[in-house]
């Protein structure tokens, strides 16, 4: 199925790049633009090459109106000159109101109703100047440019048309983005902002499969290894797909793993905190703190820079700077309309900055780079690997940041520093061993 997605994905991009040469003013050699594509079953004459839905993402050159592509669910038209705010208010629940999306199910949501549940999204002023911490409130109306994004508009055509959607994708073309981590040919997730609160509605009922798949958490628990453990700290090996921390679900977590633990075998709760975090999909040292004063402690030595990391990723090299080693320095600020996605924003974001030191380039075109992160945003490796402004080489295994696709995230958290906050003497930790399978 996968190779299908790729031979119709590069079928959509042999037809956008013949329509760029024809037209040399079009907007996507100044700004890229995402594409979809939707396999699906036609019966027996599909099962070799199944054909397949193509789709734009919002207006094309000023138009909804191209051929070859699924129309929009629904065409807005230019409110009249002179509307003031409260006549605009009422138009733009109009348009929500008449954005109406069915299900595998047979059943119909507008954006309004489908939005009614979800989280206020913020725009990249509003929150800069709230802080990341302050609660989020506001309206729950959708975000601007809901329901004109691939993934829903390729879902509602298909069922509307009493086809059977079997897979789909999106990808971009054009191009690079200058603030978001967009390169052409590579495929992205549909954004948790606008896309996914209309897909979970739009694939109750049907057995779509949505390309690059997110696997499922899996019970990794038993993979952790304790590298070092005191009366007050530990430090562990967290393995790849492990939450650092407790999400929102169920899902288990190195900390919840070990806070469990430990109260099962005194017979009452046990206090263990994760001092920082590691995303998901990285793997790597993880230091937690045992007793509460310790983990105020360790926090403060994080947000002084006061511990030394070092990580391995191997990165695609293609694009990668010609220098062996340098400072990256890109502001960034979490995407609104795609969470936990982060932009590059020079004017809102917030200091990041990563020194990296290439240790090999390979054969197969890939590198081993050392990335030592002098600040902790969310993502900033990633980012800073893949950007046109950073490494301009992508993590492979990175599904958010375009990555090639590769078993897991090739970033590993390979050595710690830091002063015990009792014993005062300096701990140094090294886990390279762990990564020496993807090396």
């Amino acid at each position: 199925m996968q190779e299908d997605i790729k031979k119709a994905a590069a079928d959509v991009i042999r037809r956008v790049h013949a329509y760029m040469e024809a037209h040399p003013e079009s907007e996507l050699h100044r700004q890229g633009k995402m594409f979809g594509v939707l396999l699906y079953d036609d019966g027996p004459s599909s099962l070799s090459d199944p054909p397949y839905l193509a789709a734009f993402s919002a207006q094309l050159d000023g138009s909804y109106h191209h051929e070859g592509f699924v129309p929009p669910v629904y065409e807005m038209t230019t409110p009249p000159v002179g509307t003031n705010r409260e006549e605009s208010r009422r138009l733009q629940q109009l348009l929500f109101a008449n954005y109406a999306f069915t299900n595998g199910k047979g059943e119909t949501k507008n954006l309004l109703d489908i939005f009614a549940q979800e989280k206020p999204i913020l725009s990249a002023e509003e929150w800069f100047g709230r802080g990341e911490r302050e609660k989020v409130k506001g309206e729950r109306i959708p975000p601007a440019g809901a329901g004109e994004c691939c993934a829903p508009k390729l879902l509602q055509y298909a069922l509307m048309q009493g086809l059977k959607p079997i897979a789909l994708a999106e990808f971009w073309v054009g191009a690079p983005s200058r603030t978001e981590i967009r390169q052409e040919g590579v495929f992205y997730a549909p954004c948790s902002g606008r896309c996914l609160p209309i897909l979970r509605h739009m694939l109750q009922g049907t057995e779509v499969m949505i390309y690059p798949q997110y696997a499922a958490a899996k019970a990794l628990c038993e993979q952790i290894e304790v590298i070092y453990e005191d009366d007050y700290l530990m430090v562990v090996h967290k393995p790849a797909g492990l939450l650092s921390v407790p999400g929102k679900g169920d899902e288990p977590s190195v900390e919840s793993f070990f806070s469990n633990q430990q109260s099962v075998i005194s017979g009452q709760p046990v206090f263990v905190r994760a001092a920082h975090r590691l995303d998901q999909d990285t793997s790597g040292l993880l230091v937690l703190a045992k007793q509460p004063e310790i983990y105020k402690t360790l926090q403060a030595y994080f947000q002084r820079r006061d511990v030394l990391k070092r990580y391995v990723a191997i990165v695609q090299g293609e694009g990668l700077t010609s220098q062996d080693e340098g400072i990256i320095d890109l502001p960034l600020l979490p995407n609104p309309y795609d969470r936990p996605r982060q932009t590059v924003d020079r004017v809102h974001g917030k200091p990041a900055l990563t020194r990296y030191v290439i240790r090999e380039r390979r054969a197969d075109g890939s590198v081993l780079v050392d990335l030592y992160p002098l600040t902790g945003r969310t993502h900033q490796l990633r980012v800073h690997a893949a950007h046109p402004d950073g490494l301009n080489a992508p993590i492979q295994g990175d599904r958010l940041y375009g990555g090639l696709p590769a078993p897991r995230l090739m970033l590993h958290a390979a050595e710690i520093s830091f002063i015990h906050p009792v014993y005062l003497s300096e701990l140094s930790f090294c886990d390279s061993s762990s990564s020496s399978s993807w090396r």
